[in-house]
């Protein structure tokens, strides 16, 4: 698919690997969708685009909510008149061990809550469904085809500390093949990108520094990954016809 023309939303684009992609999106001639929960950031987010030249277009959304995601949708075409692609990439970190025992005692001392599992499945897993969902109904309905991106994770194999993370991720990963055999008959595509370790506000802010040093120096390149090389893997399946029902691991050879 060539860009220049086209309308692609990006859902948690108002800043990190979502807003590189939207950038790149735009630069490319297409009109970015940014999406994220309601703030500033959204608008900065337009304006930084259009300041470069770019288009984009501002709608606040909570991919948690299934009347916020529909509107989101039908609001695209209504206002564009199409939907063209759609990257799946709202998420949120809430870290924390399965269970933990004291060493003296070797009784349990601590567990996962149920709303720290909760809250990362609403927004990682159902966000990414209904996003997915709603993007294909528009897609369907307007007759064009389109692209639909994912956001998973190389969580998805198992990361110690992520049991609610790594859940999600694989579900996504799932849900990427199912997608990319139920919507071929409309000529829609469906590949999702698994990011290892990306230097993004998120991860820089909600991983603790001793965590972050570690995973540094196993990684094979010998660095974290930027929010632009995510989003020249996204340009890349939405430009090669052959890529659908895979996940495209972008991690710098890391391996959980």
């Amino acid at each position: 698919m060539d860009l220049n023309g086209k309308i692609a939303v990006v859902t948690g684009s108002a800043r990190g690997i979502g807003f590189a992609m939207a950038e790149l999106f735009a630069s490319k001639g297409a009109t970015s969708i940014i999406t994220d929960v309601p703030g500033a950031a959204i608008d900065e987010a337009v304006k930084k685009i259009i300041d470069n030249g770019g288009k984009a277009i501002g709608i606040p959304c909570d991919v948690s909510k299934e009347a916020d995601v529909e509107a989101l949708m039908q609001k695209i075409v209504d206002d564009t008149g199409r939907l063209d692609v759609a990257v799946l990439n709202a998420g949120i970190l809430r870290d924390g061990v399965f269970v933990k025992a004291d060493k003296e005692t070797k009784k349990v001392v601590k567990k996962m809550a149920l709303d720290q599992w909760q809250a990362i499945i609403n927004v990682n897993l159902t966000g990414v469904f209904l996003s997915g969902r709603e993007a294909a109904v528009q897609m369907i309905n307007c007759g064009n085809g389109g692209v639909i991106i994912p956001m998973s994770s190389i969580a998805r194999h198992g990361n110690m500390g992520q049991t609610n993370y790594s859940a999600a991720k694989a579900g996504v990963s799932a849900m990427t093949v199912v997608w990319s055999k139920e919507l071929a008959k409309y000529k829609i595509r469906s590949a999702a990108i698994a990011p290892g370790f990306i230097a993004t506000p998120m991860v820089m802010q909600d991983m603790k520094s001793e965590a972050l040093a570690k995973w540094e120096k196993i990684i094979p390149i010998g660095r974290m990954g930027e929010p632009e090389e995510i989003a020249h893997t996204a340009l890349y399946i939405i430009e090669n016809e052959l890529i659908t029902g895979i996940t495209i691991d972008a991690s710098g050879g890391i391996r959980i």
